[in-house]
């Protein structure tokens, strides 16, 4: 329809019938939605429940495996994954941890920083400033590194200065690991020998309730 070619009457009663037509539109929309949600939900639920129970049952028949690893070299280790392999798959089990600090860790990084600023004094000694600036710098999770406090400790140690020893140390007292989930990775050779990751999405699924993962975690921490 060539609008241009009605009159203001007929534009004026065009123009409400479309709105009309859009309004329609949005609302068969919004009716709709409450119609497909439920079924959606109802089957994303059931895989849920499905990968959570698969989840536990694999924990499970991997605990025998992990008891007779222990037994077999005679140590409980701490290692936070327990990979099993034969010619055809690979299954690891494990936690996965977030690295964390409690707000101590603040008057540690003062400390460093009131080193470097007695440190500021030429060239070479800049480039060490720019160093542990680096060491210091906050991941995109708005923690510093525990790898980089590694190298930061380091540092202090060769430097031996007590301000820098001790802002070290306190940062270190402020580390705070906490366990984020606990994930089943699985990978197999396909027709050609190579390695391919089995694809899941299992680490956001939750165990069932009163699921007991104490077998797992380090000794001091059951």
């Amino acid at each position: 329809m060539d609008i241009s070619k009605l009159s203001a009457q007929e534009l004026k009663e065009e123009l409400a019938k479309r709105a009309k037509a859009q309004q329609n539109k949005r609302e068969e929309y919004r009716n709709l939605i409450p119609e497909v949600l439920p079924e959606v939900f109802a089957k994303l639920k059931t895989l849920s429940d499905q990968i959570s129970k698969v989840k536990a049952e694999t924990y499970n028949d991997l605990k025998a495996l992990i008891g007779l690893k222990f037994d077999a070299y005679d140590v409980k280790s701490d290692q936070q994954s327990h990979s099993f392999s034969d010619k055809d798959c690979t299954i690891t089990i494990g936690y996965n941890v977030n690295a964390g600090y409690d707000d101590t860790v603040y008057m540690g990084v003062a400390k460093v920083r009131e080193f470097i600023k007695s440190q500021v004094k030429d060239e070479p000694t800049a480039k060490l400033v720019n160093q542990i600036n680096r060491l210091l710098k906050i991941n995109k999770d708005g923690n510093l590194d525990p790898k980089r406090i590694m190298e930061l400790r380091q540092m202090a140690n060769e430097y031996n200065d007590v301000n820098f020893i001790e802002g070290v140390q306190i940062i270190e007292d402020a580390y705070l690991p906490k366990r984020s989930s606990w994930y089943v990775k699985a990978s197999f050779k396909n027709d050609v020998g190579i390695e391919v990751n089995l694809p899941l999405s299992i680490a956001s699924a939750d165990f069932p309730n009163g699921f007991d993962l104490t077998y797992l975690l380090p000794e001091e921490n059951n």
